[in-house]
């Protein structure tokens, strides 16, 4: 017996496409046999074709509303289905990134180190001769006194005080993908801030009295060789969505998928979406109204994905175009550019993020969450094979159903034309 799964779907009709295969033969009337005279026995036969080209139409139509039911349920399961695959792999992400973070703490435990922002500055100081050295010198002895002279005004930070990682693996990797002279950069919100840090004199040399070369003499450091400055409004931003319902306002950046489809094995994110922001840093906004995020570390990981190992990192080559890091070291710069070789730190690192002793009760509820999802999506993946069977035989009987409408159109029709024929030769008689 026939069955239909009870979706809450809208219906409609089932569109025909030569919707005058539906239309009875219209044979209520004597005109539609010439003539003055119709036989009783002729009427009875037009009304029976009439009564059954009626059911014949009916019977169409009520499977052509069970397939448009089924087709919708349809729809409606993969939708279910899509949603239950985005929640699954936010889960696996999510679970990936506790997984790196107990590595982490691990190898911390073992090594009795913590990277904190003290250590971070105190990395930086031992820059001697560079410009970010200088800088933390000035605010190590003058605290916030420093942000207000002229020189330092613009200064939001250095790139690496500006954000924080959940574990040193991270802070490790981010670290050497950027490399020494981009986590030691200055960071100015506007373009005045940058022409305030260096200056020259008429013939276009460096002026050694003023700007940062000026400085640094001051507090017993000396400016030697080039150094990063990145201007926050002079960056592209980000142009889109952000996770909805995120203190962190994470950017909602597409996941990457293989030619199948399916979202790579050992993926655990965006760099620039694990970059943890101090509610100070979280809350700036440039001039236009964009933060730290989407501006200054999209324009320093863009797209950059994260995975496990080098060996999924390299199997989710069809779908990297910005680049990838693993945490076993590797490293892929951008499409086709690859940094082989052993890892090496960098004398400057991200800081790690202060950890809250309720994660692993996190972990668990993540986990069983999971299982329940994943479980829920089995079932929806049952009920489309079901709809699917259904829909197969409804259409089915429809096309059967089609093409006995069909043959008794034209056996009616021929019926029809054999009356006319009989009917012009009675009124053709001589009474």
């Amino acid at each position: 017996m026939e069955t239909t799964s009870m979706l809450p779907v809208q219906i409609t009709p089932l569109a025909v496409q030569d919707p005058s295969v539906l239309k009875p033969l219209d044979l209520s009337d004597a005109g539609a046999v010439p003539g003055s005279e119709v036989q009783n026995g002729d009427l009875i036969k037009v009304g029976s074709i009439m009564d059954h080209t009626k059911k014949l139409q009916n019977d169409l139509q009520k499977l052509g509303h069970k397939i448009k039911v089924h087709e919708e349920n349809l729809r409606f399961l993969k939708t279910q289905t899509h949603n239950l695959d985005e929640s699954i792999l936010d889960m696996q992400v999510s679970l990936g990134k506790y997984h790196s973070a107990s590595v982490g703490a691990a190898e911390n435990e073992n090594s009795n180190h913590i990277q904190t922002e003290d250590n971070t500055v105190e990395q930086i100081l031992q820059q001697e001769k560079s410009a970010a050295g200088i800088l933390c010198q000035l605010k190590t002895r003058h605290g916030t006194q420093a942000s207000n002279l002229p020189l330092t005004k613009d200064v939001l930070g250095i790139v690496a005080t500006l954000g924080k990682v959940d574990d040193d693996i991270l802070s490790r990797v981010f670290s050497e993908y950027l490399g020494l002279e981009t986590m030691t950069a200055i960071v100015c919100k506007t373009f005045e801030g940058v022409k305030a840090l260096e200056t020259y004199d008429r013939e276009g040399g460096i002026s050694k009295s003023t700007g940062l070369h000026g400085l640094g003499p001051s507090i017993g450091r000396h400016l030697d060789g080039r150094f990063l400055v990145i201007c926050l409004e002079g960056l592209r931003p980000y142009v889109g969505d952000f996770v909805a319902d995120d203190t962190q306002r994470k950017l909602a950046l597409m996941k990457p998928r293989l030619p199948s489809g399916e979202c790579p094995p050992g993926f655990l994110g965006f760099a620039v979406n694990m970059i943890n922001l101090d509610i100070s840093n979280l809350s700036y906004l440039t001039a236009s109204g964009h933060g730290l995020r989407e501006t200054l570390f999209y324009s320093l990981f863009s797209r950059l994905q994260v995975y496990r190992t080098r060996a999924e990192m390299l199997l989710a080559l069809p779908c990297i175009s910005d680049g990838a890091l693993s945490l076993d070291g590797g490293i892929i710069r951008s499409a086709g550019v690859f940094s082989l070789g052993y890892r090496k730190d960098v004398e400057v690192r991200f800081a790690i993020s202060s950890r809250t002793s309720n994660l692993p009760m996190e972990y668990m509820d993540i986990e069983e969450k999971l299982k329940t999802t994943i479980w829920e999506k089995e079932r929806l993946l049952e009920d489309e094979e079901r709809e699917k069977i259904l829909l197969n035989h409804v259409k089915h009987n429809f096309e059967s159903k089609r093409q006995e409408f069909v043959k008794f159109l034209a056996e009616s029709s021929s019926y029809v034309t054999q009356q006319q024929v009989s009917a012009g030769s009675r009124n053709s008689t001589p009474r």
